[in-house]
């Protein structure tokens, strides 16, 4: 039960730290993360969790590393393959020797097998770290694809030296041939493994669906236990499971992408429950080493053997040790363009980037999870040497790369004037085009399930447009706030307007009390949709009343009953009559001031003016059935866009600002489809 309730703890601060990150942004979640863990184990009846390594890398790092596997784009990853390979394998047994020995040399307490063990594992970058602040800092594309295929290889090559040098530290023996085969053995075992398994369960996958077995919660277990699998069996093997897990989701993203699932709906059920689980084992990665971190530090605190600012020192010439290191290693090997799949025409890498890349070496929960996996005990029954010096310093190592990487790499990452302009109005419209495209892709889930194939082919053809719009726009689709208000009042000004003309036709009876309320209805959805947050509960209260009191009014008739040619014929006259009245309005208040919303608004009537004026009730779009579809599918591209704006922020790709604005864009969208579907 005690375990059961810690659990539910580390839970409960993942989303506690999502919600501080929205009031201070400017630090990443897992710093936050990393702070809650530790407030939580200081307390006198805080959680008390054990790290025990080898759950923790199973039940973590593999899961983890398969997603990123499976997600990393391939022909990057083999564009870069080089310069990851410098930075995986040779950067990893640089440091090990020369850290190693500076370690050594400044703490002579400490063997040097056991110095080597300390550099090994702190050489690898972690993947999760990387992802995490990558998305908060927007760092550029070829650093990002270099740093993350690092990330993808380095834990294997670190975690096989720290376990040779552990080895030595604890037996005595150390043979550098023996461990250099063996390391080649255990990394190509490792991939190989994890590419024949991941085949197999493919295979079997397939085998079921010709079988007749297509239960989506059936193939998605499969899915959730296959990163499992693959390390336990490559880890039995006495193999890399690690490397496993990488290459098994290498091979999972190439059956995606060669083969169709014929399971209705699988792909947004993988992607939503993946989604679900990386964002607990990510949140529950940073909390973990938060609530290791007290412990760890505590012992050598207190302890007055030790000077707290030398050991303290020892940490911060350990990390700058680190960085200079890799700097160096990037500098020799950035000479020639192609480190970076660049053309022999281009110039090397500027200090800038080079100092990014440096700093972008992440330490993380994996470095932690290996120092706990230092026996207590060497060979002959007696104490590992400065075993709890060990776990501080790489626990200290770790928070001084994230609090670095943190306020050094936004400070770096921006850029000046023009130039910075011009890149965020392109990211901006790439964000826009991914949000119209994930709706696009919403419709056609659903086109080949859905009866009415044509009313599927008019919203995506809608959305075509617009994605094509935003491709040749020079203008990035966001504007100031005030800007934003302006619109909104002016939107329900002419809403008022518009349900002041249908009082109006109601008192000179043009339109009888049941057209005057499905027109009323109309306008008070619109209303709610154009409403910004801080009105929306009372336009729902307003609603509400003005649903209640046409209740209450005998004699009427339900605004859901179907009409008559020549009633739609009325109401499509009442409309056109409403949208002229709210130009008018709108056009008495127009100024230099509000001209560019007053211009959208009624540039929007107009064209729903003359859309009704070119209706045809004969016409095949006038259809109920068909105009049924429409709206249906419309709605689920519309939630669809929100899903994707969401999943956006959390992942840390767009700030803020940005969502609110393409949430406003995709309301005044809603609002515009919503007018053509009700008439």
């Amino acid at each position: 039960m005690e375990t059961f309730l810690a659990v539910l703890i580390l839970l409960g601060l993942i989303g506690v730290s999502n919600v501080l990150n929205r009031y201070v942004p400017f630090i990443p979640v897992p710093l936050i993360q990393i702070a809650l863990g530790i407030v939580v184990a200081v307390l006198p009846s805080g959680v008390h969790l054990p790290l025990e390594p080898e759950l923790f890398f199973v039940l973590f790092i593999a899961p983890l590393l398969y997603n990123d596997g499976k997600h990393t784009p391939r022909d990057e990853l083999w564009k870069l393959r080089a310069p990851i390979l410098l930075l995986a394998v040779g950067l990893v047994f640089i440091t090990v020797f020369a850290v190693g020995y500076a370690i050594h040399g400044m703490i002579p307490t400490i063997p040097l097998p056991a110095a080597f063990g300390l550099a090994a594992i702190l050489s690898p970058t972690d993947a999760v770290a990387v992802s995490a602040l990558a998305g908060r800092i927007h760092l550029p594309k070829s650093m990002m694809r270099l740093l993350e295929g690092e990330a993808l290889m380095n834990d294997a090559s670190g975690l096989v030296a720290f376990k040779f040098a552990i080895a030595a530290a604890v037996t005595g023996v150390f043979s550098l041939p023996k461990a250099s085969v063996s390391f080649v053995l255990i990394s190509l075992g490792g991939l190989a493994i994890g590419a024949a398994l991941a085949f197999l369960i493919t295979w079997i996958r397939l085998l079921l669906r010709r079988s007749g077995m297509e239960d989506v919660t059936m193939h998605m277990l499969i899915q959730i236990l296959t990163p499992f699998i693959l390390y336990i069996t490559a880890e039995e093997l006495g193999m890399s499971g690690i490397l496993a897990a990488v290459a098994g989701g290498i091979v999972h993203a190439i059956e995606r992408d060669r083969t169709e699932s014929p399971i209705l709906n699988l792909k947004t059920v993988s992607d939503n429950t993946w989604s679900v689980i990386l964002f607990i084992l990510n949140g529950l990665v940073f909390v973990i080493l938060g609530l290791q971190i007290p412990g760890v530090s505590r012992v050598i605190l207190s302890d007055p053997a030790f000077d707290n600012f030398k050991v303290i020192g020892y940490a911060v010439a350990i990390f700058a040790m680190l960085i200079a290191l890799r700097f160096g290693w990037l500098f020799a090997f950035t000479r020639t363009p192609r480190f970076f799949g660049g053309n022999e025409d281009k110039k090397p890498l500027g200090l800038k980037m080079l100092v990014m890349t440096s700093f972008s070496g992440v330490r993380g929960a994996v470095t932690l999870a290996g120092a706990f996996s230092i026996p207590l005990v060497v060979e002959g029954g007696g104490p590992f040497p400065e075993r709890n010096l060990i776990l501080f310093l790489a626990a200290l190592v770790i928070l001084l790369s994230l609090i670095a990487a943190s306020v050094l790499l936004p400070l770096l990452a921006k850029k000046k004037g023009s130039e910075a302009s011009a890149e965020a109005e392109q990211n901006e419209r790439e964000i826009r085009i991914k949000v119209l495209k994930a709706a696009v892709q919403a419709v056609m889930l659903m086109k080949e399930e859905h009866e009415h194939k044509a009313a599927a082919a008019s919203v995506i053809a809608d959305y075509r447009k617009w994605i094509h719009e935003a491709r040749t726009s020079g203008d990035s689709g966001r504007r100031p706030t005030r800007s934003r208000e302006t619109e909104t009042e002016l939107r329900l000004l002419a809403i008022g307007a518009e349900r002041e003309y249908v009082r109006n036709m109601l008192r000179d009876e043009e339109i009888n009390r049941e057209q005057a309320a499905r027109l009323m209805k109309r306008l008070d959805q619109a209303e709610l949709i154009v409403s910004n947050r801080t009105h929306l509960w009372k336009m729902t209260f307003k609603l509400l009343f003005r649903r209640i009191k046409a209740g209450l009014t005998p004699g009427r008739r339900s605004t859901d009953d179907k009409l008559s040619g020549n009633e739609l014929e009325t109401l499509r006259k009442a409309k056109i009559q409403t949208c002229q009245a709210a130009i008018r309005e709108v056009n008495k208040i127009r100024c230099a001031d509000n001209e560019e919303e007053s211009y959208g608004i009624v540039t929007f009537y107009n064209e729903v003016v003359d859309r009704l004026s070119r209706t045809s009730l004969t016409t095949g779009r006038t259809d109920p059935a068909f105009l049924d579809a429409k709206k249906e599918l419309r709605w689920t591209a519309i939630q669809a866009e929100r899903d994707e704006v969401q999943s956006l922020f959390e992942k840390g790709e767009i700030s803020r600002e940005i969502a609110g604005d393409l949430r406003r864009m995709i309301r005044d969208r809603e609002a515009a489809m919503f007018e053509q579907d009700e008439m």
